[in-house]
């Protein structure tokens, strides 16, 4: 049975890495970034999400960021999200590695954790670059400035066209390199740095499992493919 094999994998393992996409927090309500939920006032998702878009509309891009950014504070963290951040507190070597930017994974109590994408409550000022923590909800002023000098404050997020954070690739791959398991959750494969970070895990020997509703890109890489919501499988297959 997949479910007890999956146990069995958790249980001999020592080094453990999560990598979650926006199917985790479609479970608390947040909708993913693609399909019937990525529209907003007739704009698609991918059309907001770009240095270009910012640069025409720095308000309209932070209006859909205060939307996102309202969903986000009235989600709570799920099932699934608790269950890893109990796996934090059990295994001695332990990481999350997410592409959302929703903080529920911190919330949840993950301390050990990479937001690749950014973070929804962090912003960088495009005159310094000064990042800070950015929670102000409802914006005082739209677009906000940056309290240091006065500069354009924009969300500190990946866009499309824009490359990873400094370094944070590399903070994966060097963790990722000498996993037991990676636990693969709510992520459909679209996005390929994600998909490069599980197979180069699969690469180095790790054990896989892959918890998703429906198949992904990564189904028939992984050894064990568990197809359900994670907050619904997490409890099952934790077992200290």
């Amino acid at each position: 049975m997949k479910i007890e094999k999956a146990k069995e994998i958790l249980k001999n393992s020592k080094n453990v890495a999560v990598l979650t996409g926006a199917g985790i927090s479609a479970e608390s309500g947040i909708p993913t970034f693609r399909g019937e939920g990525g529209y907003w006032r007739n704009y698609r998702s991918e059309d907001l999400a770009t240095p270009e878009a910012f640069s025409r509309d720095p308000q309209l891009v932070w209006s859909w960021y205060e939307m996102r950014r309202g969903v986000c504070l009235n989600a709570q963290p799920n099932p699934g999200h608790k269950i890893i951040a109990e796996m934090e507190n059990y295994y001695p070597e332990f990481l999350v590695i997410t592409q959302n930017v929703d903080g529920l994974h911190a919330r949840a109590g993950n301390k050990k954790l990479l937001q690749i994408h950014g973070d929804i409550f962090t912003s960088r000022c495009t005159d310094c670059m000064t990042i800070e923590h950015f929670d102000e909800h409802p914006l005082s002023t739209n677009p906000p400035l940056c309290p240091s000098c006065g500069g354009l404050l924009r969300p500190h997020i990946v866009w499309f066209g824009e490359a990873y954070f400094p370094g944070m690739i590399d903070k994966c791959l060097n963790f990722l390199k000498s996993v037991d398991t990676i636990c693969i959750i709510g992520t459909s494969g679209q996005v390929s740095v994600p998909v490069q970070l599980a197979e180069y895990a699969i690469s180095q020997g790790a054990k896989s499992i892959e918890i998703n509703p429906s198949t992904s890109t990564l189904t028939e890489l992984v050894d064990i493919a568990l197809q359900a919501p994670a907050g619904e499988i997490l409890p099952k297959i934790w077992d200290k």
